[in-house]
């Protein structure tokens, strides 16, 4: 469905997958970006959705640059009381700070083990 996935991209078949499976949509209706870097806060997400989005124990969020609106609020409040993952410290989880290879795969670490 992306005209920026060619058949011959080794992420053709995983990008296929997920958005068959609603784990992550484009970037608009006919590109996916798949070079464009991604934020804590759209990882968390697919780890959310790939778990069948799960509805969170927790009622209220402990970060503060987090709000019932954000659309990666319930996925934050599931991967932090499943132990996941946590904030960039206290207060704040920073989902719009890019996720580096080494925090997504503590996350997936986490989720599996």
């Amino acid at each position: 469905p992306f005209s920026d996935v060619g058949k011959s991209d080794y992420f053709y078949q995983p990008i296929l997958w997920a958005y068959e499976n609603g784990i992550t949509s484009g970037v608009d209706a006919t590109h996916f970006g798949p070079n464009d870097t991604c934020t804590r806060g759209q990882i968390v997400t697919f780890l959310w959705r790939t778990a069948g989005k799960p509805e969170p124990n927790m009622k209220q969020c402990p970060f503060t640059d987090v709000a019932k609106s954000d659309y990666f609020y319930q996925p934050i409040l599931w991967a932090y009381e499943n132990g996941i993952t946590s904030g960039v410290d206290a207060t704040h989880f920073g989902p719009n700070q890019t996720c580096t290879r080494a925090q997504i795969v503590t996350f997936l670490y986490r989720m599996y083990n």
